[in-house]
């Protein structure tokens, strides 16, 4: 019942506390760059310690595989799931699931803690980016990732049995149950403050379908309901999703999430710890603290605290999802698949998820004079912004590191200059300048510029945000650029962000979230190859005083409405 993190697993404390599984927390690799073969040496060493224990059961290896197997250099990064929900394709996003559960197992690991399937209801969350959308329906039919990492269940198959299909997919966790995306004022882990047909109508649906689809784990919220701690709650993790909608697989808790039921964290971790068990959470996400874990467990079992009966529930739903996976015919990594990492099949599908996900909301000052498609042959062409040359800022989050990082030694992909430069016809010159100045732009005759701006790298609370403003020198850069060159500003962020105040100096206006690896997704729709065919997964409000405002709200009164989307026609000649 107990996960630790890979840093503390130990051959010897494996064995000896019959550690159950072990994770990877954001960004923990066993070396910076690490090939598939280190990751499989270092998993295969950890469960080779936990089959020459006493029973010889075999541990599960579970890491953040959130958009591609984002931990791993060279891995094919897809976009966010925000992204993924404006495709309106749950075909693409199963393709997705079973590319990234090649990459996953590619390394030796056969569990990711994916999909989030929050429903985001304030873009002020840190989290908004890992919510396919704020619409319960659109984040059900989303749910089609999980037959795409843990493959199809059989016809007839009992609902609520979690299922994986072989040694070439892998266990998916459904998160972070329940109401997570709807925090007051979007504060991450804060209290969500709805009715019980709230809870059922907005933040539960997607539930019900992670469940019929075979899902294997469910991981806990940190957040509250109506002030109770979702780690806390019997009644939601026992009588309704264990009992009411039979669930079969596991629950596991959030990254240290039972320390957290109290206020300040592991204030009184025995406590804790028999609220979080009694409740009917499986496995402890503990990840470092394991000794005063064993001996609070201990103490409360040898008290007659925790029944017995608790813990044999808990022990048969982790070793049926070990079952039903075949962890114990093939414990073991299978070096044979390192060629999935990154491999050109998966940034093909990529590239696709991209161009999909690009959501047109300004096409021209007037209809009758679009500007996008861009002509691939111009005399000259600026490309300018932060976020035109930095791979790290496209990605966002959860990308090699936990908050991500910045630049473009991260990991191997393609920025959006890449893409123009790889792009346009070949007598058209480039001029890339990250933020030009006003003189720079006046002496030089472009035909058009290509500004691309938006958010910082964040993750979880880091991304928690009353004002959702592009940081500087994002809109000087528009404001310069725009004013004196016809301009296709790519804005890249996790979530709608304020862009009322420059719409009126734009051209194109082009929603690119956070589109991973394939910049070349990027410049297949705006220089026509493709045409634009995203539509919004969210609201974009004008200003935050509106929020949160949803589709369906009394009040709507938003810059752009859910579902919007321009579209436009590839462009069949060349040029």
């Amino acid at each position: 019942m107990a996960q630790i993190e890979r840093n503390f697993a130990w051959p010897d404390t494996i064995k000896n506390y019959f550690i159950g599984s072990v994770l990877s927390e954001g960004g923990s690799a066993p070396a910076p760059q690490a090939p598939a073969k280190t990751w499989v040496d270092m998993v295969n060493e950890i469960q080779k310690a936990a089959l020459s224990s006493r029973l010889g059961i075999p541990m599960i290896y579970g890491i953040d595989a959130v958009h591609g197997h984002n931990t791993v250099y060279n891995a094919t990064i897809f976009p966010h799931n925000i992204g993924l929900g404006a495709t309106r394709d749950p075909a693409l996003v199963k393709k997705i699931g079973a590319a990234t559960a090649l990459e996953v197992r590619a390394t030796g690991i056969p569990y990711t803690f994916a999909p989030c399937i929050a429903v985001c209801r304030d873009p002020r969350w840190g989290r908004c980016y890992e919510s396919y959308s704020e619409d319960p329906k659109l984040v059900e039919q989303m749910t089609e990732i999980i037959p795409g990492l843990q493959g199809s269940i059989p016809p007839n198959s009992l609902k609520g049995v979690p299922f994986v299909a072989g040694k070439k997919k892998v266990a998916a966790c459904a998160k972070h149950y329940v109401g997570d995306g709807g925090t007051v004022l979007g504060i991450n882990e804060n209290n969500t403050i709805t009715n019980f047909h709230g809870l059922l109508s907005i933040h539960m649906p997607p539930y019900y379908d992670a469940i019929i689809k075979g899902v294997s784990t469910v991981m806990v919220s940190y957040s509250s309901w109506n002030g109770e701690k979702m780690h806390a709650n019997h009644y939601l993790l026992t009588d309704f999703l264990k009992n009411k909608l039979h669930f079969r697989g596991f629950i596991i808790s959030d990254y240290e999430g039972v320390d957290r039921i109290t206020t300040p964290p592991g204030v009184n971790y025995t406590y804790s710890l028999q609220t979080g068990i009694l409740a009917g959470i499986d496995m402890i996400m503990i990840p470092y603290d394991y000794p005063r874990y064993f001996a609070s467990f201990t103490e409360l079992v040898n008290k007659k605290v925790i029944p017995i009966s608790r813990i044999d529930d808990a022990v048969r739903r982790i070793l049926r999802v070990k079952f039903t996976m075949g962890l114990f015919e093939n414990p073991y990594g299978d070096y044979s698949m390192a060629n999935e990492i990154g491999k050109q099949e998966h940034r093909e599908l990529a590239r696709e998820a991209v161009r999909k996900s690009l959501v047109l909301l300004k096409n021209g000052k007037t209809p009758v004079e679009p500007l996008l498609p861009l002509p691939k042959k111009a005399k000259k062409i600026l490309v300018a912004g932060t976020h035109a040359h930095n791979l790290g800022y496209q990605c966002g989050g959860w990308t090699i590191q936990w908050q991500g990082l910045s630049g473009n030694n991260l990991t191997i992909g393609t920025t959006l200059l890449d893409a123009v430069r790889a792009t346009v016809h070949p007598s058209t010159e480039i001029v890339y300048s990250e933020n030009p100045d006003e003189h720079f732009i006046r002496n030089n005759q472009f035909s058009y510029a290509i500004v691309a701006v938006g958010e910082h790298n964040y993750a979880e609370t880091v991304g928690d945000s009353l004002n959702l403003t592009i940081p500087e020198p994002g809109p000087s850069t528009i404001r310069r650029v725009c004013r004196h060159v016809k301009c296709a500003v790519v804005l890249i962020s996790g979530r709608p962000v304020v862009i009322e105040p420059y719409v009126e100096h734009i051209d194109a206006l082009v929603a690119a979230w956070l589109p991973g690896t394939e910049g070349r997704g990027m410049a297949d729709v705006l220089f026509g190859d493709y045409g634009f065919t995203g539509k919004l997964p969210r609201t974009w409000f004008r200003t935050v005083d509106q929020l949160p405002m949803n589709v369906g709200d009394a009040h709507y009164d938003p810059l752009y409405p859910f579902g919007f989307g321009l579209t436009t026609k590839p462009v069949k000649t060349t040029q």
